[in-house]
């Protein structure tokens, strides 16, 4: 029986480019968060490139200040990797975990326990509102914020990729569409 179905042409996957913040407005959304642990989550999120669940998943022993990275253990796709740990980002850790004591996870819950991705969300949304910034942004923003500026700064796609967990480079490569490092070099015609 011959298939009926080729000639049924599949519909086309829109490719949309992420929203990516300017450095400047990524340190006034941490700058305008509520506390020192909404301070560590957000600032986690931007300077390691984590998922929402990396983040809540991250356990106190993850923290590697002495070889300053970040270990990200059964990540999207089981894997496990390592990202970087900010200098300034382990200074407000410290302050964080002598304030907040959490016992197994980085991030817990008032009653213990792992920390909400829902919190995650409301945490990044209040920051936002209460800079002024109007774009729609989620957690995933400021992933795609870190990769963005790294790439904008001159690191490899091969080490972003690493950092980012990405299997492809094919996936990696959608921030080169985004960073504008390139466009700087080349001539507005209405400014010649």
């Amino acid at each position: 029986m011959p298939n009926r179905f080729y000639a049924i042409e599949r519909p086309r996957k829109k490719k949309k480019l992420p929203m990516v913040l300017c450095k400047e407005e990524v340190l006034t959304i941490i700058n305008n968060t509520n506390n020192i642990k909404h301070k560590c989550i957000v600032s986690l999120l931007y300077s390691a490139g984590l998922r929402r669940t990396e983040l809540l998943n991250l356990k106190i022993t993850d923290i590697d200040s002495k070889r300053m990275v970040i270990r990200v253990a059964n990540a999207k796709g089981n894997k496990d990797r390592y990202t970087l740990l900010s200098v300034n980002l382990l200074r407000d850790l410290r302050i964080y975990f002598k304030k907040y004591k959490p016992t197994k996870f980085l991030f817990e819950g008032p009653k213990g326990g792992q920390y909400s991705g829902s919190s995650v969300k409301a945490i990044i949304e209040r920051a936002a509102k209460k800079s002024g910034i109007i774009k729609k942004i989620t957690p995933h923003t400021l992933r795609h914020s870190f990769a963005t500026h790294l790439l904008e700064n001159g690191t490899d796609l091969r080490y972003i990729q690493s950092l980012l967990g990405h299997s492809s480079s094919k996936t990696t490569e959608i921030y080169t569409h985004v960073a504008t490092n390139s466009f700087r070099m080349i001539k507005n015609p209405l400014d010649l």
